[in-house]
């Protein structure tokens, strides 16, 4: 359901949001340990930033970091930045007896998609990385430069 592009997104986000407490990560790096091709991900990075997602800056000591805490980025507002999710308003067919109201079979998959976005919406970074039942996402790719990020309060 979810383009690698999306997949990708999140994996970067993820990585910056283990990271809070060190230096900004370059593009090489986060390409390496997200395991995604650098320059697909500069694009991605791009987008992540236009969303306010993420900042950088260029030149020695520079890289990305996540312009807002883990607890204030939801997974739709990563998925949104790189592919927004598209809602059926109207009969994708353009037939004429589908204006007033969608047929049973686009009124279906809307309702999946908006069930999705709730899920999405009510899920932060932050509850990722916290979540008690489940592996951490990404933990084994998380040793930045020598150094452990941040994770004793997750």
């Amino acid at each position: 359901m979810f383009s690698l592009t999306t997949q990708y997104a999140i994996r970067a986000v993820v990585l910056l949001a283990y990271n809070l407490d060190a230096r900004p990560l370059g593009n090489g790096v986060l390409a390496e340990k997200a395991q995604i091709p650098a320059s697909y991900l500069s694009k991605i990075l791009q987008g992540l930033a236009r969303s306010r997602i993420v900042e950088s800056r260029r030149g020695v000591g520079g890289g990305f970091w996540l312009a807002r805490s883990p607890e204030e980025i939801t997974l739709l507002d990563v998925v949104n930045a790189v592919e927004p999710i598209v809602r059926i308003k109207g009969c994708p067919l353009n037939l004429e007896s589908h204006r007033e109201r969608l047929c049973a079979v686009h009124a279906r998959l809307d309702e999946a998609m908006a069930q999705v976005e709730k899920v999405l919406s009510e899920s932060t970074i932050a509850d990722l990385l916290r979540e008690p039942s489940r592996p951490r996402p990404l933990l084994e790719t998380i040793v930045f430069l020598g150094q452990r990020a941040r994770l004793d309060n997750r």
